[in-house]
């Protein structure tokens, strides 16, 4: 209690300080303290992480007794999380950008307070004792939540608020990547839509401070530093392939993940989910070590041109002693590893696909690369492996995320692998391309834009997503009952301010509606005020409106019956009011200008 109180003082004093400059300055200024917050932030959860897989694992001598311990950290990692989260948070924090995602476009973009803090201590359990999942999205879940708040708390409006949602995510992809540039591209092209110049000030200064913070507390050491050779043309064809190779990856990446987790959570009972999943990962581990964790030692190996020690303990090493051995193990590796973090995520884990998604990426550069080397051996054709690896990583990001510009930069600046820009923008380019014919959404993307809950970059659709039906239903008309005569029906117009009148039977459900046109021949003539009724003058509506209805399909209701008021009714046709044409309109103008970041 005395911590909130003191937390409530501080943003007092904050807001008296900011409350002499314009919301836009307070914009940049708190931008700017939201990039060092998530910096420390993302300092804070690679330092985690490492302590944890360290003192786990570097006691480890190889010997096969150890080795067992494979099979059971991941599973007790994933239980302490989901304990975590089911006793203590007792909230949903897994898949962190696309809570991003459904926070701006459903929620105002509010984010509890709690998610400043709860992802980065359930992943680092989860990925510190080798959960195959990656650190990003819980962070970027983490930093949208610091920006969230701080916006809140600071009184600002749902349009800064969502700028400096959008300033923590990029500040926190900057942090943990050392990326400032990709942080700000992964924001404006994946969380949010209809950005202005004055808003890419802000993200620009919160992914440059998260960045020095980072600089400062883990070194000036690249996260993937490596050896690269140098980009000749007569390789494009290669890059090219790699591309549409990395597109393939990309779909069996997607789909399989989304339908792995949809039939792991079908499995009734939340225990009996962890358990099966626990046993299921420890196996891949135990047969595929690079599984462990998320992976990127492996990686740094293959960057650096390195071989990795065969693990003979696994099926493959019992039948196969060639050349090809390495290249297969890792080609089920890369295949894998989508189910190693499938059930990871199901199993009660919490982490994200940002890393997987790099790691299936730079394995399969490996593979496409060692094997046109094994092929072509001889020849005098030769692919640099190196160089592969990068720009797979870019390849699958830009098909998987769906976000090649943020693949591109991402990899030239976690690696200072600037020199290798013509295949990073080939690969990335085809592989989106290619991806986009056969999947519309990203991984992040899909399940919510099939609920139809997705912001877009088209304004028009965004600012529809954000109108809820329920907000705007009308319930001042007066009704009456389908057996009233048409003396009742006067006497109700006559107190009513509306010219519509909606018919109801006993149950009060819908039946049709009365306008004033239909009876101002009839009304005021008495002489028929019992022998008429209102099932006389009744229209049936053209189409229905369900208070849960999305606003887009409200609208193609509207054009399809070119009607100017529709019905809203419940699922059993319990009447609730009318929604307009003109209040959709005004709504959707006063939207427009709150959402817009000019």
């Amino acid at each position: 209690m005395k911590t909130d109180r003191r937390t409530g003082h501080f943003f007092a004093f904050i807001r008296r300080v900011l409350q002499k400059m314009s919301e836009r300055d307070q914009v940049l200024v708190l931008s700017l303290f939201v990039g060092i917050s998530c910096g420390l932030a993302s300092v804070l959860l690679k330092v985690l992480i490492e302590l944890l897989h360290s003192a786990l694992t570097s006691w480890f001598d190889g010997s096969a007794q150890y080795n067992v311990l494979y099979l059971l950290y991941p599973g007790i990692g994933m239980l302490l999380s989901m304990l975590f989260v089911r006793h203590v948070i007792r909230d949903d924090i897994g898949h962190g950008v696309t809570k991003v995602l459904l926070a701006v476009s459903k929620n105002e973009s509010k984010i509890r307070p709690h998610n400043m803090w709860s992802s980065i201590a359930a992943s680092s359990v989860t990925i510190g004792f080798g959960g195959s999942v990656g650190a990003e999205a819980p962070i970027v879940y983490t930093g949208a939540a610091i920006g969230s708040n701080i916006g809140r708390k600071m009184g600002l409006s749902y349009k800064n608020i969502t700028i400096l949602l959008g300033c923590g995510a990029a500040g926190a992809v900057a942090g943990i990547f050392k990326a400032p540039l990709a942080g700000v591209l992964f924001t404006l092209e994946i969380l949010l839509f209809n950005i202005s110049m004055f808003s890419i000030l802000p993200l620009l200064l919160s992914t440059v401070s998260a960045t020095v913070v980072s600089y400062v507390f883990l070194g000036d050491s690249l996260p993937f530093e490596c050896a690269l050779s140098p980009f000749t043309m007569r390789n494009i064809p290669f890059y090219i392939i790699l591309g549409l190779f990395c597109a393939a990856c990309s779909v069996y990446f997607t789909r399989t993940t989304l339908w792995l987790e949809d039939k792991i959570k079908s499995i009734n009972g939340p225990y009996r989910r962890w358990l099966i999943s626990a046993v299921c990962l420890g196996l891949l581990i135990f047969l595929f070590p690079p599984l462990y964790g998320e992976g990127y030692d492996s990686l740094s190996v293959l960057l650096n041109g390195g071989e990795i020690a065969f693990p003979t303990r696994t099926v493959l090493g019992f039948f196969m002693n060639s050349a090809w051995t390495i290249p297969v193990f890792f080609l089920l590796i890369m295949l894998l590893k989508v189910f190693s973090m499938s059930f990871t995520n199901a199993g009660g884990g919490v982490g994200g696909t940002f890393g997987p998604t790099l790691f299936v990426g730079a394995v399969a550069g490996f593979v496409l690369s060692r094997t046109v080397n094994l092929v072509f051996e001889g020849t005098g054709i030769a692919v640099p492996e190196q160089n592969s690896v990068l720009v797979g990583m870019a390849g699958l990001m830009a098909g998987v995320m769906q976000a090649p510009m943020t693949a591109i930069f991402l990899i030239a600046e976690i690696s200072g692998g600037y020199d290798l820009l013509i295949p990073l923008i080939l690969t990335s380019t085809i592989s989106f391309g290619a991806t986009r014919v056969v999947e519309q959404y990203s991984i992040y993307t899909k399940r919510i834009a099939n609920r139809g809950e997705l912001l877009t970059h088209d304004s028009d659709q965004a600012v529809l997503t954000l109108l809820k039906t329920s907000d705007l239903i009308e319930s001042d008309f007066t009704p009456v009952k389908i057996d009233a005569t048409l003396g009742e029906l006067v006497e109700a117009v006559s107190v009513s301010s509306r010219n519509i009148f909606p018919v109801l039977d006993s149950r009060k459900h819908f039946q049709g509606y009365v306008s004033l046109e239909d009876i101002r021949r009839d009304m005021f003539k008495k002489e028929l005020y019992d022998k008429m009724y209102v099932y006389n003058y009744m229209k049936s509506s053209p189409a229905y409106v369900y208070a849960d209805e999305k606003m887009d399909s409200v609208m193609h209701k509207f054009e399809k019956t070119d009607a100017w008021n529709l019905p809203v009714v419940d699922r059993y046709r319990t009447y609730i009011g009318f929604v307009s044409k003109s209040k959709i309109f005004s709504a959707y103008r006063n939207q427009l200008r709150e959402v817009s970041h000019d």
